[in-house]
């Protein structure tokens, strides 16, 4: 029999857990594991258990929060024979979104049931590992503004983001990989070796996990007129399009920033210091993903749908005001020739 170690966050997310033990009770598949469930008591502790359980050849260990979560877990199964499983029941639940798991508890467990196992990359950002994205700038400083605010969920996030986007200064940074030395003015920069941070927004809709390479997002600084059509992009996995986006894959990358600053990893900020390394770790952490992934349907929901429709309108109105304002220019031309 091969066992699972659920590993719970009481307080991770926006969705109450206090019926996730009951159905893992009633839904694992007992003709194929015997399981255990722990809760986690303070930060780390997450990792402390998922190493304990590695150590014990545990199978699978099962992380059942966030991205936070999963990212804590995770770090105590890297270059293990032990399997990350992921019950999402956070906020945003990128990474369980990018392996295609279903947000329903329920239809999850059903895929850590089939027991698919694939050897999967995870990145390093000065040396904290992180499995969806990493980076800085506008994203970071987000994530730091994010969990000040204690509450969690779409609603907060995008608040913060509203809040914060005409008040946030883009930096210079000159970044070093096998191709030599640029400078970019930039927004933000992100890293992903997933495709999404959460809530079905791409921030890199081609990245893979299993390619050996981490996928390098610029994103330049833009105005006010333009916000609305760069949201939208997330959404609708077209951002890698956008003129003000440059995109590239590396294996490994060195960012310098004239002092030290905030970066995030799987939407945890921290502070750091001015140079920043960032690197993949091919094939370094086995996880449970799932097998029909091909078959299924990416669907936003709700809000994301209603957010496309509002982000759509405003750039509708922001083409026609820029089309007024090219012929009120004519006119004005026209005016002086005369």
């Amino acid at each position: 029999m091969k066992h699972i170690t659920f590993i719970l966050n009481p307080i991770s997310g926006t969705v109450s857990k206090a019926g996730i033990p009951a159905l893992i009770e009633e839904r694992v598949d007992r003709s194929k594991f015997t399981f255990s469930i722990e809760e986690t008591q303070y930060a780390g502790h997450g990792t402390e258990i998922a190493a304990q359980a590695a150590y014990r050849g545990d199978d699978i260990v099962v992380a059942v929060g966030g991205d936070g979560t999963v990212n804590e877990v995770g770090k105590g199964l890297i270059n293990t024979d032990t399997a990350l499983g992921i019950l999402p029941c956070g906020s945003g639940n990128g990474l369980a979104r990018h392996l295609m798991i279903p947000m329903n508890a329920a239809k999850a467990l059903d895929i850590i049931n089939d027991g698919e196992i694939h050897k999967l990359d995870y990145g390093t950002i000065n040396a904290m590992p992180f499995f969806c994205t990493c980076g800085m700038g506008f994203d970071a400083f987000i994530s730091m503004k994010f969990a000040e605010a204690g509450k969690r969920g779409l609603v907060t996030y995008v608040q913060k983001v509203l809040e914060e986007t005409a008040r946030y200064k883009p930096e210079t940074y000159e970044i070093v990989d096998n191709g030599g030395s640029s400078h970019y003015k930039a927004f933000l920069i992100s890293v992903a070796n997933a495709s999404q941070y959460g809530n079905n927004a791409f921030i890199a809709p081609q990245a893979s996990m299993s390619d050996g390479l981490l996928n390098v997002i610029i994103m330049e600084p833009f105005d006010a007129l333009e916000a609305p059509q760069v949201a939208l992009e997330l959404f609708n996995k077209t951002l890698d399009k956008n003129t003000k986006i440059k995109t590239f894959k590396t294996e490994s990358i060195l960012i310098h920033r004239s002092e030290p600053g905030l970066i995030h990893f799987d939407g945890d900020p921290k502070m750091t210091g001015a140079d920043v390394e960032i690197r993949v770790h091919k094939g370094g952490i086995n996880m449970v993903v799932n097998k029909n992934a091909n078959k299924a349907a990416r669907q936003p929901n709700a809000l994301q749908t209603a957010f496309s429709e509002v982000f759509y309108d405003i750039d509708r109105l922001r083409s026609s005001v820029v089309a007024q304002g090219r012929r009120l220019q004519d006119v004005v031309r026209r005016t002086l020739q005369i």
